[in-house]
């Protein structure tokens, strides 16, 4: 039998908005099911305003706060798996410091633990917004069934990475979030699916994710383009992803960092994005 209690993972470092980051831990703390434990890794040195806030949660809460300092500032992946080592329960929940779950999500997702055993990882689809969270302008929907998320999972990430939840045990026996500075979610969750582990998203938005006009430009970075590529070709070495995919994925990246904003912008829109008109 699952237990219904779970921790929730956080990482923050040195650039993170104050306002967005109390918004965020504040939605984990008001879910419909709250969770007993909230682990928040503090990656490297941060400003005198975050480390105050960090240290009014532990001081109100002691027993529903972890706190977790690093030295260094070791990026997303290494610090999360130095939060997971020090969860206690065994379901985790990822949480972004700019996003803000619904209070429903984490009852929701427990649930689905609950009904089915042998389930690893269950995330969502979720709903972006610009400033207000009240206007959504889009949403990112995911495959839902173990069998579509392992179709996707050769070219795409099938999951929107803070909105799942997952099984600790299981995320370390696959030895955690690689060394990747960039989709160390999207290595980790093909290294679960192809260990066995099963996995599903809930067929709603779960999540309001802060998205930015500037997310575009940044994705045209040669640097960033090559890394995508370079863990698609591992996925094709290791005999996960066909070499189609690979040419497949290949291709869109190159598109990606030659091809003008506006284009990229209708892409986005048309097919990889579910727009809401108002």
């Amino acid at each position: 039998m699952i237990n219904t209690e779970y921790s929730v993972l956080m990482s923050v470092y040195l650039k993170e908005n104050p306002s967005y980051f109390k918004t965020s831990v504040e939605s984990m703390m008001n879910q419909t099911l709250p969770p007993n434990e909230i682990v928040i890794v503090k990656d490297g040195k941060l400003t005198e305003e975050l480390d105050y806030i960090i240290h009014k949660y532990k001081k109100s809460y002691p027993n529903l706060f972890t706190i977790v300092p690093l030295r260094e500032n070791v990026g997303l992946g290494f610090a999360l798996n130095e939060g997971l080592k020090k969860c206690r329960n065994e379901l985790v929940a990822r949480m972004d410091t700019d996003d803000i779950s619904i209070k429903e999500r984490c009852d929701l997702q427990v649930r689905e633990f609950i009904n089915d055993s042998n389930l690893s990882l269950v995330g969502s689809h979720i709903d972006e917004f610009y400033e207000n969270p009240s206007e959504v302008i889009s949403s990112r929907v995911v495959p839902l069934n173990h069998k579509d998320i392992l179709k996707f999972s050769r070219r795409r990430n099938p999951f929107n990475h803070p909105t799942v939840m997952y099984k600790r045990s299981e995320v370390l026996a696959c030895g955690g979030y690689g060394n990747y500075r960039r989709n160390q979610d999207l290595d980790l969750f093909v290294r679960m699916l192809n260990s066995r582990h099963i996995a599903k998203n809930i067929d709603k938005s779960l999540l309001l994710f802060r998205a930015n006009g500037d997310n575009l430009k940044r994705r045209k970075s040669w640097v960033k383009c090559m890394s995508y590529i370079d863990m698609i070709y591992n996925f094709w070495k290791n005999g996960y992803s066909s070499f189609t995919d690979l040419m497949v994925v290949t291709a869109s990246q190159v598109l990606v960092f030659l091809a003008p904003l506006s284009f990229l912008d209708w892409i986005s829109s048309t097919y990889l994005r579910k727009t809401h008109h108002k």
